[in-house]
């Protein structure tokens, strides 16, 4: 492969550029594989969309009781309990602060 300040090679076995004559290789396209997890526009609106309709599920509703009430250790402990991981229930806990800072600013 020539590289930017290189000389093609000449396809000789000897002398100053010997070597194979080689094509450079093309940025090649990303595959799908890569993109694996990553939100697209679309799935974000409809989520937002099915959050707008729904609601929130019981066990968000209790977590924001217990952060209202002070208790942000047990609130991440029972969304722990209901979503497996601790990195998630920390990322839930937090998204239910940030509704309870809107539905603050929203009512007063």
């Amino acid at each position: 492969m020539a590289k930017k300040n290189e000389i093609e090679k000449t396809g000789l076995a000897k002398g100053v550029n010997k070597g194979t004559k080689t094509t450079p290789i093309i940025a090649k396209k990303q595959r799908p594989s890569k993109t694996k997890g990553h939100l697209s526009k679309r799935t974000s609106f409809v989520r937002s969309i099915v959050k707008e309709v729904a609601g929130l599920a019981p066990y968000e509703r209790r977590v924001i009781e217990l952060l209202r009430n002070g208790k942000d250790k047990r609130a991440r402990k029972y969304s722990k309990r209901k979503l497996g991981t601790f990195g998630r229930a920390k990322a839930k806990v937090d998204e239910l602060q940030r509704v309870i800072a809107d539905s603050r600013r929203a009512g007063h």
